[in-house]
């Protein structure tokens, strides 16, 4: 770490023990006003406590400060909490319903079946498996918290990095409808809507739902030059879809219902039900750049077979060392499996005749605006999503609570995306995943000792499968993935806590949770182009001079694992791994003031392995990749100052990550393995200052400093003219150095009339790198982002009118990409240009 680093993170630390004198100065003033920053309930750890009372980083937001910001999903929390990255979508997953979740340097940035999220997202304390649809739309929220660190103890073995969790609102016992009705940007259209009904004594339900249609950003426009590409039809895919002129659209309508039960006696029970479905096109993508004359690029795996020594048999176009004007000829070689009939590759772009000329792809196809393409492949994102929830209570004791969450979930998901931005069929990606889950959760809860032993132990049982079908469409077919793949998981853990308030000054926490998990696995992806076979049939291997069909001994030496299944690269059966993992917690709290409280915590985290899902090439083993885990140390301090006008929250702390699970580009694939290990060290400030009924501000800082200690040799990537490579010394991705988030509010009263808010939210990151090579296209730069908006507000405050604006500065930055090199390109998506909007709510 830097002088410089290790001095802001002094100074961070300083800030918080300055606040404590400041404290005991205004113990003896007298009340001046009232109290204006009310203290927010969370169950951070598995019972209601105060914020601040909680001896762990987290932030959080209550329904009313989420709207007023402008933060309607998951990703958007981003700029409320420090050392936090949460982005709307993964590389070519083609949704921003997929969230890329990192906290502290930790996270995951796929949506495969085959990893696990390194933040865990909750909903109603019901743990959702899947980065796709975890870009929960925060509909309806009595608050969001977000925990920073490993949770491992009392949330599960995939919080590794941290937490989000969601809280709905509980129905009222009378009569209430909230709704609200937006217009803006892009012909936006948003209608949200509640009501809570009392059935009976002690008996209520809510109906919660929303409605959200919004045009893409990115326009697809027509290549002036035909191309004479085969249709998408004739490649497989999860769909054919190419219906919407545009990019980045919102379609997605969902619903909720709660029903709750309390008379006030010993019974609680609480039922939930949920549905949403998107219906729109996929997420904005740019083609940054084509690689067809780079080493390795462009197909180069296969240079030494399709390279200047064949231009005499296989003219290669204008391009010499296995280039993209080749490759848009040699997918004419034809499908083994009789799909796909491409023209002849002889005499292509050279002979007299240009009547058989094709298109090549190059940086032709590279607008010169952003949100611009000249993509007509696939272009559609849909997910159906549902689940159900029983959460019941029984006080055994006036001291102790019994609790059980049983919880079922469901997913469909398809998608399509042209990723090459040309009317050629160069690089098309579709996936079709099935997905359900099942848990049940058992909690004790309750205190002894007169209230100064708070104690909660439990048991967890969780249960998944599903499948993930890719479908990949590389150079005409030159290459064609067929990918089904079907995965299974069954965890069991036990876990318990204990908080021990020893003295006035000192508390004490001790916890651990032990965690079984099996996972089954079952590769089926496979090239039904058969290219490998083509290659050696090309070259003259013996055994494979013909093709028609397959011999085994071909099979056999082009390296193919099963008999009888000559295309498939994954060796047949099931294949399964166990684990087992003991992650424990201790912390001490002391009390110098009742209102200020320090803290320390030692924990561990831990996250399941899995097998690499994405081949291009046969291989006799699944290949697997292994747990990883973190040890962490952090000091902080929860201050509430100024007779409760002030809370200052700050902490530092430092990590061990080992067994680091990335995604990692080998040749035209995506693969997930262990890259090593790294130090993380960081610090974080939250302010909440409220000197009046006017006047509010919220400020976070947040600075960290993660970055390789030892990289595993198989996941060194040497510094190149397009990477920043993978080394000891390199900081890991979607982690920026600093960030800044500072949202002042204003309520000018205005008598008889009313009052007029006035709410602004700005966050500046500093870089960061958004893939694991750290492709300095696809770097994201330093980034100031200002939302702001103004809302009247009558004095019977039974409606609002609210003018607003995201993204005012119109910073355009990169969320997510992919350096595709191997594949011919580099490409990304930007964050949405400056937008407005008008809403209109009721409440009543």
């Amino acid at each position: 770490m830097t002088i410089s680093k290790i001095g802001l993170l002094s100074a961070t630390a300083g800030i918080a023990l300055i606040a404590v004198p400041a404290h005991a100065q205004d113990e003896d003033a007298t009340e001046q006003s009232t109290l204006r920053n009310a203290p927010i309930v969370v169950t951070a750890q598995r019972r209601e406590q105060n914020v601040q009372d909680v001896p762990i980083a987290v932030s959080a937001f209550t329904s009313e400060s989420l709207q007023e910001r402008g933060i309607s999903d998951v990703a958007q929390l981003s700029s409320a909490a420090p050392n936090v990255t949460l982005d709307a979508g993964t590389p070519f997953s083609g949704s921003s319903s997929v969230l890329s979740a990192y906290i502290r340097g930790i996270g995951a940035n796929d949506f495969a079946f085959n990893i696990d999220p390194g933040v865990g997202i909750y909903l109603d304390g019901v743990y959702l498996a899947r980065s796709v649809g975890a870009n929960q739309d925060l509909l309806d929220v009595e608050r969001v918290e977000v925990l920073r660190g490993p949770q491992g103890t009392l949330f599960g073995r995939n919080t590794i990095g941290g937490a989000v969790n969601i809280v709905t609102r509980a129905p009222g016992d009378e009569f209430h409808f909230v709704g609200d009705i937006t217009t803006g940007s892009f012909d936006r259209i948003q209608v949200r809507g509640s009501v809570d009904i009392p059935l009976s004594n002690g008996f209520a339900m809510s109906l919660t739902g929303g409605y959200h249609d919004r045009d893409g950003y990115l326009r697809r426009i027509p290549y002036p030059v035909a191309s004479n590409a085969i249709g998408i039809e004739n490649f497989l895919a999860a769909g054919y879809d190419t219906s919407d002129r545009t990019e980045g659209g919102d379609h997605v309508w969902n619903v909720r219902a709660r029903f709750d039960y309390d008379d006030g006696g010993r019974f609680r029970a609480s039922v939930t039900g949920d549905y949403s479905k998107i219906d729109t096109s996929q997420i904005a993508n740019t083609v940054i750049a084509t690689t067809p004359d780079i080493v390795g690029g462009a197909f180069d795996v296969f240079a030494g077979t399709y390279n200047c020594a064949i231009q005499g048999i296989i003219p290669v176009g204008t391009e010499c060392g296995g280039g993209p004007p080749s490759f848009a000829y040699l997918g004419g070689i034809g499908g083994l499996t009789g799909i796909y009939d491409n023209p002849s590759v002889f005499g292509v772009n050279v002979d007299a005749d240009p009547t058989n000329d094709l298109l090549p792809f190059d940086s032709r196809f590279i607008t010169d605006d952003i949100d611009t393409s000249y993509a007509n492949g696939n272009n559609f994102s849909r997910l159906e999503n549902f689940g159900f929830a029983g959460t019941l209570e029984f006080d055994l004791s006036d001291n102790v609570t019994l609790k059980s969450i049983t919880a079922y979930r469901e997913l469909h998901w398809t998608v399509g995306m042209d990723l090459d931005g040309s009317p050629l069929n160069f690089l098309h990606t579709s996936f079709d995943m099935n997905q359900w889950q099942f848990s049940e959760e058992l909690q004790l809860l309750g205190n002894a000792l007169d209230g100064d032993l708070d104690f909660a132990f439990g048991a967890y049982y969780f249960k998944e499968a599903g499948d993930l079908h890719d479908y990949v469409t590389f150079a005409e077919g030159l290459l064609q993935v067929d990918g089904p793949n079907d995965l299974s998981t069954e965890n069991y853990a036990f876990f318990g806590q204990v908080d021990w308030r020893v003295a006035d000054w000192l508390g004490f926490t001790v916890g651990a949770r032990y965690t079984h998990e099996s996972k089954d696995f079952e590769g089926f992806q496979s090239d039904n182009n058969g290219l490998t076979y083509k290659i050696l049939n090309f070259i003259g291997v013996p055994e494979c001079a013909s093709l028609t069909p397959i011999s085994d001994a071909c099979r056999i030496a082009a390296g193919f694992p099963n008999q009888g299944q000559p295309l498939r690269y994954y060796i047949a059966g099931t294949q399964t791994k166990t684990f087992d993992n003991f992650s424990p917690r201790v912390g001490i709290q002391l009390y110098p003031t009742e209102d200020i409280m320090f803290y320390g915590t030692w924990s561990r985290g831990y996250k399941t392995g899995g097998w690499t899902t994405r081949l291009s090439n046969p291989l006799p083993t699944a290949p697997d990749f292994n747990e990883e885990e973190v040890e962490s140390f952090e000091l902080g301090i929860k201050s509430t100052l100024f007779d409760g006008l002030m809370t200052l929250n700050a902490a530092i702390f430092t990590t061990e990550y080992t067994g680091i699970q990335l995604n990692f580009q080998q040749g035209v694939s995506p693969t997930i393995q262990n890259a090593g290990t790294a130090r993380i060290r960081g610090a974080e400030v939250e302010m909440s200052i409220a000197p009046s009924d006017v006047f509010r501000l919220d400020a976070s800082i947040g600075m960290i400093d993660a970055e390789y200690t030892s990289v595993l040799p198989g996941s060194v990537v040497a510094p190149n003219p397009l990477q920043g490579g993978v080394f000891a010394g390199g900081d890991l991705p979607k982690t920026p150095t600093f960030s800044l988030n500072i949202s002042p509010r204003v309520e000018l009263p205005i008598g008889d009339m009313g009052s007029i808010i006035l709410v602004g939210d700005f966050t500046h990151t500093s870089s960061l790198w958004n893939d694991t090579e750290r492709t300095f296209l696809l770097r994201r730069g330093g980034t100031n982002l200002l939302n702001a908006s103004v809302t009247y507000r009558p004095r019977s405050e039974r409606w609002s009118l609210t003018a607003g604006g995201t993204n005012l500065f119109d910073e355009r930055y990169l969320v997510t990409g992919q350096a595709q090199i191997a594949g011919g390109q580099i490409y990304g998506t930007y964050s949405r240009p400056a937008e407005w909007y008008l809403r209109l709510g009721v409440d009543f």
